[in-house]
C-alpha cells in the first residue's frame, strides 16, 4: 500500500514521469551541488590562507608573480589587437642589433673604433615590427651535429667571404653546397684548436686540456672569437666559454657563434667596461682579436686585470707575430715589450712563451699591489668605484683589491662550489641560504614541468612514453636559453643536475639586486642588462 504522498505524485505526474522532468531534476542536482562545491572552496581557500611555514614563501611570491605576468600580458595582448596588428620588418632589418648603428655613430662623431661600441643613447627605435627570418633560413641541425655544421643560408656570411677569407680557420672550413662544417668527416678538427687547447694547458703546467679545472680553469672569455671553434672544443671539455666580438655590419663573428649553440655576445671596450662584475673570469683569451693592448695608457689591460680573478690567466696568440728572417726574435720581442713592461705595473708575470702565444698570470698576492710606491702608475681605485659595471667607461685605475671575493682560482674546489664556498657567495650577495636553496628546488621542479611540456616539440621524431628516459643527443633540439631574470642561476643549476646538454644566458636586470657574481662564481655565463634602455628584437622558427 502506497504512502498518500506518492498517490498525489502519481496524480500529478501520471504513472510515470516524463523524461524532460527528470532532466529537469538532475540539472538542478548538479547546479546546487556545483553552488556547494565552489563555497566549500572559498571556505577551504579561506583555511589555508592561515600561516604556512616559510620555506613556501618564495614558491607562494613566485606563483604571485607569475599570476600578475599573466595579467600584463594578457591585457597587453587584448590592447594590441584593438590598436594594430605587428607587421614584419623590411628586409633591412634581418640583421639589425639595438644600439649598434655605425652610421649614427660615425655622423655623431665617434671615431677610433668607438663608432662600432654600444651607443644607446644614439639608438632611436622606428616603428614596431617583426624581425623576419632571413630568406633561406632553416631550422638548425640538433645538437651536437649543429655545433659542428650550420646552414650558410642562416649567417650574413656570402661565399664569396668565406672563400676570401685570410684565415686559416675560414680557409680551412668545408663548404658544402649550403652548409658550412667545422670538421671533416672523421671528426679532425681542422684548425688544430685540439693541439692549441693542449699547448696552453702544458703552457700552464697541465698534463693536457682534460685538467683545465684541476687548474681552477671553470670559465673563460674568448675576446674576438672568429667562429668559435675554441669554445666549442672548450665545452666538451667541460669548461664555460663566452665569446665575444666587436658588433660587424657582415659576417658577424657572434652570429655564427650563436648558431653553432655556443655562448656568444657582442662586446667591445674601446671606451666602455664590459657588462661584467670585477673578479668574473679564470681565464681571457685572445688571438688575432687586433687590439692594441698598450694603447690609451693600457687602460685595455686595465680592464682585463678588472675581470681576471686572482691567479686567472691572460693569453695572447698573434700569429701575425711570426718570426721571419734574422730578424724574427727582434720583431717579437718589439711587439711584446711594451705588453710586458705595462703587465709588471699590474702584478701580473710572464708565465710561459712558446712560438706566438704568450701566457701571463694575475698576481693570488693582493699585497703586491699595496706593496708598490705610492706614486706608482696605474693608482688603485678608491673603494667606491669598485661599483657593478654596466657599460661604465674605462677605468685607468686597478680595481677589485679590496673585494671580499679575492680568493685565488688556484684555491678553489676543482668542480662546482663547495657548500662552504656557496654560502660564503650567497652571504656577499645578502642572499640567505633558506631563500637560495628554496630557490632551487623551486626550479628543479618547474624545469621537470617544462621538460615535459616541451618532449613533444624538442624530441619531435624521437617519441617518449611517459616514465622513460630522455632520449640521447642528437634528438634535442633545444640548445641554449636566456633567462631574462635569473636570480640565483637556479634554472641553469637544474638543467646541470639534470644533465641536460644545454647551456643558459643568465640575465641580471640593472634595475634587480645584482646576483651576477654570485652566478658567475658558479661557474655559469651571465651578464648585466637594462631590459628599460633596449629593445631585442626576435624571430620564431
Amino acid at each position: 500500500m502506497r504512502s498518500p504522498w506518492l498517490n498525489k505524485l502519481s496524480v500529478t505526474l501520471g504513472p510515470r514521469p516524463p523524461a524532460s522532468w527528470l532532466l529537469l531534476c538532475l540539472v538542478c542536482v548538479l547546479a546546487v551541488i556545483a553552488i556547494l562545491g565552489s563555497t566549500s572552496s572559498i571556505a577551504f581557500d579561506s583555511v589555508t590562507i592561515t600561516p604556512v611555514p616559510n620555506i613556501y614563501s618564495n614558491y607562494r611570491r613566485l606563483k604571485e608573480q607569475a599570476a600578475v605576468d599573466y595579467l600584463e600580458l594578457r591585457s597587453f595582448s587584448v590592447s594590441a589587437t584593438r590598436q594594430q596588428v605587428l607587421g614584419l620588418c623590411g628586409k633591412e632589418r634581418e640583421h639589425f642589433v639595438p644600439c649598434y648603428n655605425v652610421t649614427s655613430n660615425t655622423l655623431a662623431g665617434f671615431k677610433d673604433g668607438e663608432e662600432f661600441d654600444r651607443h644607446c643613447e644614439m639608438f632611436r627605435p622606428r616603428e614596431r615590427c617583426l624581425v623576419r627570418p632571413p630568406k633561406d633560413y632553416k631550422i638548425p641541425l640538433r645538437w651536437p651535429a649543429g655545433r659542428d655544421v650550420i646552414w650558410s643560408g642562416n649567417v650574413r656570411l656570402s661565399r664569396d667571404q668565406f672563400l676570401s677569407s685570410g684565415s686559416m680557420t675560414k680557409r680551412l672550413m668545408l663548404l658544402e653546397e649550403n652548409q658550412i662544417a667545422f670538421h671533416s668527416e672523421d671528426g679532425l678538427i681542422f684548425d688544430g684548436v685540439k693541439d692549441y687547447s693542449r699547448q696552453v694547458a702544458e703552457m700552464i703546467g697541465l698534463g693536457s686540456d682534460a685538467e683545465f679545472h684541476q687548474a681552477g680553469v671553470r670559465t673563460v672569455l674568448d675576446i674576438g672569437c672568429g667562429f668559435g671553434s675554441l669554445g666549442a672544443h672548450l665545452v666538451s671539455r667541460k669548461v664555460m666559454p663566452i665569446c665575444i666580438a666587436a658588433y660587424e655590419a657582415t659576417g658577424s663573428q657572434v652570429q655564427l657563434a650563436l648558431e653553432r649553440g655556443l655562448p656568444a655576445m657582442i662586446g667591445n671596450f674601446i671606451s666602455r667596461q664590459l657588462p661584467y662584475p670585477s673578479l668574473s673570469f679564470d681565464m681571457v683569451h685572445c688571438t688575432q682579436c687586433s687590439i692594441i693592448w698598450d694603447d690609451k695608457d693600457g687602460m685595455f689591460l686595465i680592464e682585463m686585470d678588472r675581470i681576471l680573478k686572482p691567479g686567472g690567466y691572460f693569453v695572447l696568440t698573434s700569429p701575425a707575430s711570426k718570426p721571419s728572417g734574422s730578424s724574427s726574435r727582434t720583431k717579437k720581442r718589439s711587439m711584446v715589450a711594451p705588453i710586458e713592461e705595462f703587465t709588471e705595473k699590474i702584478c701580473w708575470s710572464l708565465m710561459a712563451q712558446q712560438d706566438e702565444t704568450f701566457i701571463w698570470q694575475k698576481t693570488a698576492d693582493v699585497n703586491c699591489y699595496k706593496s708598490r710606491s705610492k706614486s706608482a702608475s696605474p693608482p688603485i681605485c678608491n673603494e667606491g668605484n669598485d661599483i657593478p659595471p654596466y657599460y661604465q667607461p674605462l677605468m685607468s685605475c686597478i680595481s677589485g683589491t679590496t673585494s671580499q671575493r679575492w680568493i685565488p682560482i688556484q684555491n678553489r674546489s676543482t668542480e662546482q662550489l663547495s657548500s662552504y664556498e656557496l654560502q660564503s657567495e650567497c652571504h656577499l650577495a645578502g642572499v640567505q641560504q633558506d631563500d637560495f636553496s628554496e630557490d632551487s628546488q623551486v626550479w628543479r621542479s618547474a624545469l621537470r614541468n617544462y621538460w615535459s611540456l616541451l618532449t613533444p616539440l624538442i624530441f619531435s621524431d624521437h617519441p617518449k612514453r611517459p616514465g622513460d628516459e630522455d632520449p640521447l643527443p642528437p634528438f634535442n633540439m633545444l640548445r641554449n636559453v636566456m633567462d631574462m631574470n635569473a636570480h640565483y642561476g637556479g634554472l641553469n643549476a637544474a638543467f646541470l643536475d639534470e644533465k641536460k646538454s644545454v647551456w643558459v644566458m643568465n640575465v641580471v636586470p640593472v634595475r634587480a639586486r645584482n646576483t651576477l657574481p654570485l652566478i658567475i662564481n658558479r661557474g655559469f655565463a651571465g651578464v648585466l642588462h637594462d631590459w628599460y634602455v633596449i629593445y631585442f628584437l626576435a624571430y620564431y622558427v
